[in-house]
């Protein structure tokens, strides 16, 4: 199973990213933490990554990260301060988030549209204390989404406003994952992380290192935090994790990160979401806040409410579990098994560590959507049937300060 996993999950999540020969992959501050940890470097997004350690498989690292907790090094995110008083105004203009509504040290999922209501990146913004947003956004997506800030707020300061872009370049991020992370973190940290709720986010002092900021959330479907770091400090911070007896801290790479993503039901852009692809399309509704559905003054507006309002989306993304064999993976076509038509297209799947069973993402028609329909993936010469399941096939476990 471990190589059915880090075969599908390195597939998947590489597949929107490219490089060329001539140009070496650039490496993250822990880049010598995962060589001295045994990690297993592949290029992904640019970069020098680790799908998995020598210590234990992908399967075993899944697993690890939903009974206990797992550090991830995700230094290769995009991570943005957008400073000037037109900063909400600004941010605003680019994606479906109602920014201005959100109380301070506090942020949201959004989404970044295109004029036909495609999704240009998915990214988390958050509404801090200070005179900034904070931004992070996919690692694959940088040579995009910077230049695209950037010339929008060009723009915009042409016409008089007051918003400029600051990448914080080389800073640490560590996404620390699992059950008994508030344990682990709660001795080392001066934040009272009782009071700190999914989507909050505070600036403190961890594990002796000042400045970190601290925001609880993830892409494990786990309660969890990401810690925004010095560049100089993030191997004493990742160290200090590990060496905590609060509780059973292990290394993760990109392997158990897709895994874990995918039995979330989260979405990895370049694969389930894309320029094509609107959030209504994409069970992604949620993104769309509401005082934005009235004020229509985002990229592709138009044809995103008129999608919400009328139900008139052709396609949607379901969960599909598929019977023990072999694995669903991305654009293999899904057939009817009546008419033997073709009704949709698989974009992510794996072998679920915690589950034992085949998962998949896809989307089909919307007429094919409903809980329980069952389709044939076609792998070519083979074929298998797979049904419609309710996402995330494994429970999530968000920390909102409620029983």
């Amino acid at each position: 199973m471990n190589r059915l996993v880090s075969r599908s999950t390195l597939l998947s999540a590489a597949r929107c990213f490219s490089r060329t020969s001539e140009v070496s992959a650039k490496q993250t501050c822990l880049i010598e933490t995962h060589k001295k940890h045994g990690g297993k470097l592949v290029e992904f997004a640019g970069y020098d990554m680790p799908t998995q350690y020598g210590d234990l498989s992908i399967k075993e690292s899944t697993i690890h990260t939903r009974k206990h907790v797992s550090l991830f090094d995700v230094s290769h995110m995009l991570q943005t301060h957008i400073t000037g008083a037109d900063r909400v105004a600004f941010i605003e203009s680019l994606t479906t988030a109602d920014v201005q509504g959100l109380n301070e040290n506090s942020g949201t999922l959004s989404v970044f549209t295109n004029e036909k209501g495609g999704i240009k990146d998915d990214l988390i913004i958050m509404k801090t204390d200070k005179d900034f947003l904070f931004l992070v956004t996919n690692a694959g997506c940088i040579d995009k989404d910077l230049p695209y800030l950037q010339e929008n707020a060009a723009a915009w300061r042409s016409k008089g406003k007051d918003v400029n872009i600051e990448t914080l370049d080389n800073r640490g991020l560590v996404a620390v994952q699992g059950p008994e992370m508030a344990k682990v973190l709660q001795e080392g940290t001066d934040i009272d992380l009782s009071k700190l709720t999914f989507m909050k986010t505070t600036v403190g002092t961890v594990f002796g290192i000042d400045g970190c900021r601290v925001t609880r959330c993830g892409y494990t479907g786990e309660d969890g935090v990401e810690i925004s770091v010095d560049p100089t400090k993030a191997e004493s911070l990742v160290e200090k994790l590990l060496a905590s007896q609060a509780g059973k801290v292990k290394l993760a790479g990109l392997g158990a990160r897709d895994a874990l993503r995918l039995e979330a039901g989260l979405c990895l852009y370049g694969s389930d979401i894309d320029e094509n692809t609107t959030p209504i399309e994409a069970g992604l509704a949620f993104v769309v806040a509401k005082r934005r559905r009235e004020t229509l003054d985002f990229p592709g507006a138009e044809k995103i409410v008129k999608q919400l309002k009328e139900k008139s989306w052709p396609k949607r993304r379901v969960g599909l579990l598929a019977q023990p064999g072999r694995c669903p993976r991305s654009h293999l076509p899904l057939i009817d098994p009546l008419d033997k038509c073709a009704i949709g297209f698989v974009t992510s799947g794996c072998p679920s560590p915690t589950l034992g069973k085949n998962i998949a993402i896809a989307y089909v028609d919307k007429s094919h959507s409903k809980e329980g329909t069952k389709f044939i993936v076609d792998f070519g010469a083979k074929q298998a049937p797979v049904e419609v399941v309710k996402m995330p096939f494994v429970p999530t476990h968000y920390y909102t300060g409620k029983k």
